[in-house]
Order: structure tokens, then C-alpha cells, then sequence
């Protein structure tokens, strides 16, 4: 069997490997195999194909995986939905407390209860979104 195709092969296997535990390494590895595989099938001989897997692999680690980690991860600032209204500061419109209330948030008037149950927040105070249960916004008065 030519090295290229045992190369492909390892490059196969690191891919299914890397699918089950989406690690970003055994891809990075991958990549390094079929660099490998494109030597070999250029006529380099091993030593040389270990050489390239072994820079293409380290390359790629160091300067490929960084940059694809930080796409995996959504930022607080490009979150959608009921999720981007958690942290936001929302104006009281109706007395908030364990039982109810109500808040402008996001332009919108929302039904709302304190965080804790216990807080009473008046009128006219801001306060600041804690979570979203349903329709209903969990709020807290900052000190």
C-alpha cells in the first residue's frame, strides 16, 4: 500500500475520532496527515513526511485552532432573543415584588418579578434583568 493512501487512511480516522469528541486537536492532526500524504504522494520520503505531518500539526494548533475556538463561541453581545434580554436594564413601570409588576424592557412592556421575592421596587426605578421565565422578566435593583 502507497504512504500516501495509509496517510489518507490516519487522516480518515483522526476526522471520525475528532467527530466524537470535538476537541479541534485530532482535526488540527488531520490536516498534518494529509499534508503528509500530499509529501508522500510527491515522492518525499518518510523521514521528510513525518516532518511536514509534525509541522502542519503544530501550525495548525497554534495558529488555526485559536481563531476556529473563538467562532465556536457565541459572545454575550451577538446573543438573539430572550437571551439577549438577560443583563439588560429595564425601567419600572408598576411597583415590582414577589408577586408581580410590570417593566419597560427593550422598548417593550414586560411582566415582571423581583429576583429574590422579597425586593419591592417603586415606580420610576431601574433595575437590572436576571433571567426570563416564560413571559416574565426576573429583576433586581442595584444598590
Amino acid at each position: 500500500m502507497s504512504a500516501w493512501v495509509i496517510w489518507v487512511i490516519v487522516a480518515g480516522g483522526l476526522l471520525a475520532v475528532e467527530a466524537l469528541t470535538l476537541t479541534l486537536v485530532l482535526a488540527m492532526a488531520a490536516a498534518g496527515a494529509v499534508a503528509a500524504a500530499a509529501a508522500a504522494a510527491l515522492g518525499a520520503d518518510e523521514v521528510v513526511q513525518l516532518v511536514v505531518f509534525t509541522v502542519v500539526t503544530a501550525a495548525t494548533l497554534l495558529v488555526v485552532r485559536p481563531v476556529a475556538k473563538r467562532h465556536l463561541r457565541t459572545p454575550s453581545a451577538q446573543r438573539t432573543g430572550i437571551a439577549a434580554l438577560v443583563g439588560q436594564t429595564a425601567a419600572v413601570l408598576e411597583r415590582v415584588d414577589g408577586d408581580g409588576g410590570r417593566v419597560r424592557l427593550a422598548g417593550e412592556v414586560w411582566s415582571a418579578r423581583s429576583w429574590d421575592g422579597q425586593q419591592v421596587i417603586e415606580p420610576g426605578d431601574h433595575v437590572q434583568v436576571v433571567k426570563i421565565e416564560g413571559a416574565t422578566a426576573l429583576v433586581l435593583k442595584g444598590d
